[in-house]
This record gives C-alpha cells, sequence and structure tokens, in this order.
C-alpha cells in the first residue's frame, strides 16, 4: 500500500514537472535535457523554453537540446526565446527533427541562436521575410523598416553565434530557405544527424562560448531526460488556439445571454464567466484583434434585441451575420503587419462556419418559441403539459420578455410575446408548453 503510494506521487510529480526519463543513466554519464517545440512559437513556446533552462541549471544538466519543428510564429516571444539562450550557462543545442522536419521563420531565428544547429536529413530553414498572416506582401514604409530590423537581428545572432551572417541575413532579405546539406555546407547550422543519439556522439568533445565562458561538450553515451509540457502548459496550449479562442467567446456569450433572458439559472452564468476569463486569457497571448471581440459582443447585444424588440428577424440575422465577422477578424492581422509571414493565426473558417450554423439555429429556435402562438405546441404536448395550459401564476422576475414564473408551487422559466414587458409580481396565464419552459401572457 505504501509503495503504492509512493509510485503514486512520483508519477503526479511526474505530470506536474514534465520530467521523463528516455534512457538509462549510468554513474558517471553527462546529463542531457531535451525539449520538444513543435508547432507556431508563442509566448507559451517562450515559457517552456525559459522553465527548461531554469531546470537544467538547477539539476545540474550538461547539455540543453531543443528539438524544432516550426512553421513559424510571433517576433517577441522569439527575441524572448534568442535572450534566454544567448544568456544560458549550459550550452544548447537546436536539432531540427525529425527528418523532413522544418524551422520556417521564426523558427531559424531559434536555430541560429543556439549554440549548435544540427538539422535531420530532409530537414528545411529559413524564409524569415517580413509578410502578412494572411500570405500577401507588406509594402512602403512599414516593410522597410521591418526588414532593416529583422535584417540586424539575425545579422547580430549569427555574429554572436559565429555563423554566416550573409547566408542568414538573405532568409529574411530574399526569404531564402536552404536544404539541410545546403545550410550545412554555407555554415548556417553544425551538423547532419539522422537521430538525437548520432548527434549527442558527434557533438561529443566540441567547444563552445555559454554565458559562463567556454566550455567543452561532453554528450557521448550520455543520460537523457525529457522536458515534457506540464499540465498547465499543456491547458495553455489548448486554450491559446484561435479556433478554441473563439468557441470560448461565443460560447460564453450566449451563455451570459441565456442568464439574462432567463434569470436565475447558475449553470448558464457560471460556465459564462469562467468559458470568458478562458477566452481572454487565450486572446491576449495570440495576435489577436479587439474588433473581432467587439464584433462577437455585438453579435450578442443584437440576439438580445431580438428577443426584445419586434424586428422580424433583423437583429437576429444581423447577430449571426456580426458573430460570422467576428470570427473572421478575431485573429489574422488586418490592419497591421504581422512580424514574421507564418504561420497563420485565422480561426478556420470550417469552426466560423459550424459556430455560426449553430447560432442561427439557436435563433431560429427561439423566434418559435417567443412568436407562435400556443396552439401550435398543443400537438406536441403531453397531458401533464397540457394540464398546465390555462393555469396562472405570478412572475418572479421581470419578464422582457424572458424571466421566471411561479405556477403553483414550482418555479418555472418563461417567456411572453417578443416587445412585453409583464413586472415582476403580475399575474400571468400559461399559453402553452415547450419542454421546460413556458409561453405565458398577462392574465
Amino acid at each position: 500500500m505504501r509503495r503504492g503510494i509512493v509510485v503514486a506521487g512520483v508519477l503526479a510529480l511526474a505530470c506536474l514537472t514534465g520530467w521523463q526519463t528516455v534512457t538509462p543513466a549510468a554513474a558517471d554519464s553527462p546529463t542531457v535535457l531535451v525539449m520538444d517545440v513543435e508547432g507556431p512559437i508563442k509566448q507559451l513556446t517562450a515559457d517552456h523554453i525559459a522553465r527548461g533552462i531554469d531546470t537544467a541549471h538547477t539539476d545540474d544538466v550538461d547539455l540543453v537540446v531543443i528539438r524544432l519543428n516550426t512553421p513559424g510564429g510571433l517576433l517577441e516571444p522569439v527575441r524572448t526565446i534568442v535572450q534566454t539562450l544567448l544568456d544560458s550557462e549550459i550550452p544548447v543545442v537546436a536539432y531540427v527533427s525529425p527528418a523532413g522536419a522544418h524551422a520556417g521563420s521564426a523558427g531559424t531565428f531559434v536555430a541560429a541562436a543556439a549554440n549548435f544547429a544540427v538539422m535531420a536529413p530532409a530537414a528545411n530553414i529559413g524564409a524569415a521575410s517580413s509578410q502578412e498572416s494572411v500570405g500577401g506582401k507588406i509594402r512602403g514604409t512599414e516593410a522597410y523598416r521591418l526588414s532593416q530590423d529583422l535584417r540586424a537581428f539575425i545579422r547580430s545572432i549569427a555574429e554572436a553565434r559565429g555563423r554566416n551572417a550573409d547566408a542568414l541575413e538573405d532568409t529574411v532579405s530574399n526569404a531564402t530557405a536552404f536544404s539541410a546539406q545546403e545550410a550545412l555546407s554555407l555554415g548556417v547550422v553544425d551538423l547532419i544527424a539522422p537521430n538525437l543519439p548520432t548527434a549527442l556522439n558527434q557533438l561529443d568533445g566540441r567547444q563552445t562560448t555559454t554565458a559562463a565562458g567556454a566550455t567543452t561538450v561532453e554528450s557521448r553515451d550520455a543520460h537523457v531526460r525529457h522536458l515534457g509540457p506540464t499540465v498547465l502548459e499543456y491547458l495553455m496550449g489548448l486554450i491559446t488556439r484561435p479556433e478554441v479562442v473563439f468557441i470560448l467567446f461565443v460560447t460564453s456569450c450566449l451563455a451570459l445571454l441565456v442568464e439574462v433572458l432567463f434569470p436565475g439559472l447558475i449553470i448558464p452564468s457560471l460556465m459564462g464567466v469562467i468559458g470568458l476569463a478562458l477566452a481572454i486569457l487565450g486572446f491576449l497571448n495570440l495576435p489577436g484583434s479587439w474588433l473581432g471581440v467587439v464584433f462577437i459582443v455585438f453579435a450578442a447585444a443584437l440576439f438580445y434585441g431580438e428577443t426584445t424588440v419586434p424586428g422580424f428577424g433583423f437583429f437576429g440575422a444581423g447577430g449571426v451575420l456580426f458573430l460570422v465577422l467576428g470570427g473572421i477578424f478575431l485573429f489574422g492581422d488586418f490592419f497591421r503587419p504581422s512580424d514574421l509571414p507564418e504561420p497563420s493565426f485565422m480561426v478556420n473558417p470550417l469552426v466560423i462556419a459550424v459556430m455560426g450554423g449553430i447560432a442561427a439555429v439557436a435563433w431560429l429556435v427561439f423566434l418559435r418559441l417567443a412568436r407562435a402562438d400556443g396552439g401550435e405546441a398543443s400537438g406536441f404536448q403531453s397531458a401533464a403539459d397540457a394540464a398546465l395550459v390555462g393555469r396562472r401564476g405570478v412572475t418572479v422576475s421581470d419578464l422582457r420578455p424572458s424571466g421566471r414564473v411561479l405556477i403553483g408551487e414550482t418555479e418555472w422559466v418563461a417567456t411572453a410575446d417578443s416587445g412585453v414587458l409583464i413586472r415582476q409580481g403580475e399575474q400571468v396565464r400559461v399559453r402553452a408548453v415547450y419542454g421546460q419552459v413556458l409561453k405565458v401572457e398577462r392574465a
């Protein structure tokens, strides 16, 4: 029993810290810490790498390996990563892996900033010219300023690490990309290795300079440890996806709208507040546009207007339209150039279409509920529901036109005709029953 508790505790600690042992260790073996960077580079990526370097310093690791496979990312996190690598007192290897992987755009800066740059066969690196996220070239003064800044940035990194500054600058000025063999022959990377053990054996004995001074790499027959994401980093990785942020914004606004229409329902308000907080957290970690947020909030306001003002569907149609526009403009840098060309952080059009369709269906269902005559529902009512029709009760909250009423000793969610306001405490009569929602009128 006690042993089981200890094992469970060790596994829990591994999940929380992200540590995993990959190869067994000999008593005098050097230790190598391996981190994986896959997908777009974001602030979360910079935080993960910084945590890895700190952990390596704390645990007296001999070498840090960052396995790269990225299309690019955001400039500010890249600057943070570059500074972290240049300030590291432990040698860092950027390994573009596996075969066929790429260190595109922002990944080029990360690979250049490492003490050693290694590529797997058939991998590629480069194409770091400044473009908009949607793929069009930036023009005018802004293009020149951004290009000059990135060229100076990558040249300074190349000079600090003794790499081919002209070739690396060409990846910015001309969007040049290199194969593994081309990068090796040009001095952009240090070696080509098909797998991690081979790379570590080839790096053993090489000299480099870290923030602590000159050092010699010891990596042959190393004890390899993997630093995976913590539970918190994993969750942050989920909510910093554009599609997830968009879905959270939409569902949160709709949940809060349900609470406004039907006061007293605790679950929608709780879901709305939590979802909105998560959406904002994810939004702030991505290159978002507040215009998209405004459109989504305005869509919710139009849906609310549909419930209070007889608009013959005008407000609801407008709500669906602005919901779609909110998804389109939520990410994508439409009004300012992006830092680096890839990847696009725009919400998947399919997700926008699905959420717009769900909102449209919900709106049509509400129209049927709020505007249908009582007789339309009679054919679908059970005997118990039919017994409620004609009964009188009192409003527990204002109906604008939705709220809560008390029929006998039972409290119900109720709605009146669109545009009708029934004050709290007024007498009402049940006209129809729609599941758990009553259609009422002033008695």
